[in-house]
């Protein structure tokens, strides 16, 4: 069993400067319950199916299981996915020890850009970038699976 724990924030300012990489993603959930969802992602040349578990009172951990999937494959499942897709630029960013992989959302979503850092405890610190906002670990309307369901652009 794996365990992800990661926290997210809001970015303000110019990352992008800073990335070392980026590539485009275009994801869908097949389902997108908060119990479990089921994801189709298609991560630059490679394809992965990724089930998450419900995450802890923090929003800080949770289940994770990913197996990498034909391109094809994953083409043909995006078609059996819920309403709503997932279309952003992902950005990799090192800060210290770490890697910040900054989202921008396009679509349905474009504005919101959102920075995720996945850490081995809850409680490991790591430094804080001057374009790192506020924090909303935990806040389930910046879980892609409820972008998909109640996009950014719906929410002013």
């Amino acid at each position: 069993m794996s365990i992800e724990i990661e926290r997210k924030f809001l970015v303000k300012g110019d990352f992008k400067q800073y990335a070392y990489a980026h590539e485009e993603i275009v994801q869908g959930y097949l389902s997108s319950v908060a119990e479990r969802t089921v994801r189709i992602r298609i991560k630059g040349v490679k394809a992965f199916i990724t089930i998450k578990g419900i995450g802890n009172i923090s929003g800080t951990s949770r289940y994770e299981w990913e197996k990498e999937i034909s391109v094809s494959d994953a083409r043909e499942l995006l078609h059996l996915c819920e309403p709503g897709v997932i279309d952003k630029i992902r950005y990799y960013i090192k800060v210290g020890e770490h890697v910040f992989e900054v989202d921008e959302f396009r679509g349905e979503n474009q504005g919101l850009t959102v920075a995720e850092i996945e850490l081995n405890s809850e409680n490991e610190s790591f430094d804080k970038p001057d374009w790192l906002g506020e924090e909303v670990t935990g806040d389930q309307r910046y879980y892609n699976a409820s972008l998909v369901k109640k996009p950014y652009k719906e929410w002013r």
